[in-house]
């Protein structure tokens, strides 16, 4: 990206609210996803990241960075579309990192569509697979390992709150994966496990690089224009939510919640 996204929250000072918790985070390569990572660690969890093989140069600068912060950082490529994987990769954080209490379902999919037209079959499959099934398949290889005070927080989007013109299947997966956290929260709630969604506005982050379709200018003139703060958000910013959500001692009576963090787009009906 020409302006590279902010990450390290350098502001930010930790006080070890997640200490001797281990997280996995998927998409945590970059973007949202690595922005977590290092306020996990800034907060004394141990992490491992999920990312595609083809991004590992990526995993390896967050590794770097969460290792910075005093804490253990496993890297874990693969193809979250595949559910052996999605098992896989729960097995290897339990085996590797001593066990599991943190869940973030961050990966995502995002393709553009200017019309109808070019809405098929395959993309909408593939952002189900990835938004969704993937979402699925790791919340039902976590629940042998999570225990009371532990949480899932999942990645949804403003997107999924109102639906988009522009991203119908990814708006789309977006709220299926509101929908199945609001549905599977009390259920784990009677195990002491929080199930709660971070619903990000326009953030300045790679995955809107993805939607291939976008005019050439709109990333840098109009990923925000709706925004009251007229810009998009770093994901530095973002970050925070997840640490509260993952925080036992700040958010013991949050579940089942979407948090919105959009800059102030409050018409997210």
């Amino acid at each position: 990206m020409s302006t590279p996204p902010r990450y390290r929250a350098p502001d930010y000072r930790g006080s070890g609210k997640l200490r001797g918790k281990i997280a996995l985070i998927t998409g945590g390569d970059s973007g949202i996803g690595r922005a977590v990572a290092v306020l996990y660690a800034r907060e004394g969890a141990d992490v491992a990241i999920v990312y595609l093989p083809e991004e590992q140069e990526d995993a390896e600068q967050t590794r770097g960075v969460v290792e910075e912060e005093g804490q253990r950082c496993l890297l874990v490529p693969g193809d979250l579309c595949d559910p052996d994987f999605c098992q896989e990769a729960v097995d290897a954080t339990v085996r590797e990192l001593g066990g599991l209490n943190i869940l973030v379902s961050n990966a995502a999919r995002l393709n553009s569509q200017n019309s109808l037209d070019d809405l098929n079959f395959r993309e909408f499959e593939l952002a189900f697979k990835t938004n969704v099934y993937a979402y699925f398949h790791l919340v039902l290889a976590c629940l042998p390992h999570l225990e009371r005070g532990d949480a899932i927080i999942a990645t949804a989007s403003e997107e999924g709150l109102k639906g988009s013109d522009m991203m119908m299947d990814y708006a789309a997966s977006k709220a299926a994966q509101i929908i199945f956290t609001k549905s599977i929260a009390s259920h784990l709630a009677r195990r002491g496990v929080r199930a709660n969604v971070v619903a990000p506005g326009p953030t300045w982050t790679v995955l809107n690089l993805a939607g291939q379709r976008f005019p050439d200018d709109y990333l840098e003139k109009n990923l925000a224009s709706s925004d009251p703060m007229a810009r998009a958000a770093q994901p530095e910013e973002l970050a925070p939510a997840y640490v509260y959500l993952a925080s036992e001692v700040d958010s013991s009576y949050t579940i089942g919640e979407t948090i919105a963090v959009t800059g102030g787009m409050t018409d997210t009906r």
